[in-house]
């Protein structure tokens, strides 16, 4: 029977980082049945096999730690933030982590592209803003001179570990410490791997539809500024790389798709996967009109809507769609 390997961290109150790197090590098969060990004592750290977030030293291997003066590692030279005991286990079990949940094989050529890719994603898109939180970092610079609109303290995972914490006046023991620990560790755990799971199974599968829509524009309109789905995908971030492996960035204008009614959807390409902002925005005389008022204005049958900002509209048809993209360029 093999020995049952021993994580440790630290006693008393516990923050998002370790609680995060503790179930990202859980995720690993040799850890999956790991004993946890919470002590601030070194025999404890010497008589285990992985220590996060407490002990003063970082090599790599057994110490993942980043509260020492000299310390200063970043996830890459691409990164500022400072790493915390979460960004450290990720950078060294991370694409190990990420093989593990979505069964990939980094022997595989195509499958360890894939494996690149989510390793960086995962880390830009969620673990960074622990690492952050942990070391103390602002979002924003000069954050005097930004008013915030409402409070979110409470309502950030970091918050919502944090106030799991047991009360400073219940007279908790270490038993009650590590109780809560699990409970928080699963919180941002669960989210860690949801997560994951989504880019890996599901966003992931997303591009090759896109490199298919991509190929096939100029069938649907010469001009080639017009992709059309047959089915409803997450497309923005996967159409700005396509376009970027082609060296096509900015051509494609509208993007067509079934809704979950069995419309169809007319999009403008934003100027970026997050902008409500338009490439070319669908054109003003439309905008706000719908149903029988919006097809008399454009001569299309079966018209449904064009948002008022112009950067979205419906009809009822896929040919009726794609005759609004064409009138529109």
């Amino acid at each position: 029977m093999s020995k049952l390997l021993q994580i440790c961290t630290h006693s008393g109150s516990f923050h998002a980082d370790e609680a995060l790197a503790v179930f990202m090590l859980r995720l690993l098969p040799r850890f999956r049945f790991a004993k946890l060990v919470r002590s601030r004592n070194p025999t404890d750290w010497e008589a285990s096999d992985i220590v996060v977030d407490v002990s003063g030293k970082y090599d790599g291997k057994k110490y993942f730690d980043h509260h020492q003066r000299e310390f200063f590692s970043t996830f890459n030279d691409e990164y500022k933030t400072k790493l915390s005991s979460a960004g450290l286990v990720y950078k060294h079990f991370g694409r190990e982590i990420i093989s593990t949940v979505i069964s990939l094989d980094e022997n595989i050529e195509s499958e360890k592209k894939k494996i690149d890719f989510l390793f960086d994603k995962i880390y830009c898109e969620f673990v960074e803003a622990v690492d952050a939180n942990d070391n103390g970092i602002d979002m924003y610079e000069g954050k005097d001179s930004l008013k915030p609109r409402f409070k979110d303290r409470n309502f950030t995972i970091a918050g919502m570990i944090s106030n799991l914490n047991p009360s400073w006046e219940s007279d908790a023991t270490d038993n009650d410490f590590d109780t809560q620990f699990e409970i928080a560790s699963k919180l941002i755990g669960d989210a860690f791997f949801n997560y994951l799971s989504y880019m890996g199974n599901s966003f992931l599968k997303a591009k090759q539809y896109v490199v298919d829509a991509f190929e096939d524009r100029f069938n649907v309109d010469p001009s080639g500024k017009i992709l059309v789905f047959e089915r409803f995908i997450p497309w923005k971030e996967h159409l700005f790389n396509v376009e970027k492996e082609n060296n096509a960035i900015g051509e494609p204008l509208y993007v067509l798709f079934p809704d979950s009614s069995n419309c169809w959807r007319i999009a403008a390409v934003p100027l970026n996967s997050t902008s409500f902002d338009s490439r070319k925005k669908l054109p003003e005389p439309w905008r706000g009109l719908r149903d029988d008022a919006l097809s008399e204005k454009t001569g299309v049958p079966g018209c449904i809507f064009i948002h008022a900002a112009g950067f979205i509209g419906g009809a009822q048809t896929k040919d009726a769609v794609i005759k609004l993209a064409k009138m529109a360029l």
